[in-house]
C-alpha cells in the first residue's frame, strides 16, 4: 500500500483501519481490477487525505493516539505492536 509510505505509517496498521469500511467516508476506499479476477484495495486520493487527518488528529498525544488504535483497529496484538513501538 503506497499510502503507508506517504503516511509514515505501519502497513499492516493502515490494512487494519481500510478493512473497516466505516472507518473512511464513501468513497475513500477503492477496488482496483487488475487482470482476470484480481482486485485490490486502493484508497482514492480523498482517502488519503481523510487517513492522514485522522493520523494527524491522533499523533496530538499518546492519550488520542491509544484511542484511536483502540477505536480504528480491531487486533488487540496489533495495537500491542503498535503501542509497544510507538514513541507517541
Amino acid at each position: 500500500m503506497v499510502s503507508a509510505e506517504l503516511l509514515g505509517e505501519d502497513l499492516e496498521l493502515l490494512e487494519a483501519i481500510v478493512r473497516n469500511s466505516a472507518n473512511l467516508t464513501y468513497g475513500s476506499i477503492i477496488s482496483v481490477v487488475h487482470g482476470d479476477d484480481e482486485t485490490t484495495t486502493a484508497l482514492s486520493d480523498d482517502g488519503i487525505d481523510v487517513l492522514n487527518q485522522m493520523l494527524s488528529a491522533a499523533h496530538r498525544s499518546p492519550e488520542a493516539w491509544n484511542d484511536f488504535l483502540d477505536s480504528f483497529v480491531d487486533d488487540e496484538e496489533l495495537i500491542a505492536r503498535v503501542k509497544a513501538k510507538s514513541p507517541r
